[in-house]
């Protein structure tokens, strides 16, 4: 079963740093869209940024426009969020998720998911 793994979540204050990883096992992802979502208890999940297979990137968050980059290294199998200038509001589960190519418009269409990492934005 193809499966990715989230990691990197953590507690930190509000203006800090921190950097998630998207690790898939039992798959190559060097043809796949990656994307990150997040979820705020009783919330709906949100889009948040996207790279395609070829390295194009597609935010979905104008809220972290400026602050959160989006990358991928596929001799790693990963890719990674950098999140910087953290807000409270950043505080959520963090998930990636995988499509074949492209990103979607609206980040719909992922075929699999992560389990999620939490990030707690806090001081």
């Amino acid at each position: 079963q193809l499966q990715l793994v989230e990691s990197g979540g953590g507690l930190v204050q509000p203006g800090g740093s921190l950097r998630l990883s998207c690790v898939a096992s039992r798959f190559t992802l060097s043809s796949y869209a990656i994307g990150w979502f997040r979820q705020v208890p009783g919330k709906e999940r949100e889009g948040v940024i996207c790279i395609s297979f070829g390295g194009a990137t597609r935010n979905y968050a104008d809220s972290v426009k400026g602050r959160f980059t989006i990358s991928r290294d596929n001799a790693k199998n990963t890719v990674y969020l950098q999140m910087n200038s953290l807000k409270p509001e950043d505080t959520g589960i963090y998930y990636c998720a995988a499509k074949r190519f492209d990103c979607s418009d609206n980040g719909g269409g992922m075929t699999y998911w992560g389990k999620g990492t939490l990030v707690t934005v806090s001081s």
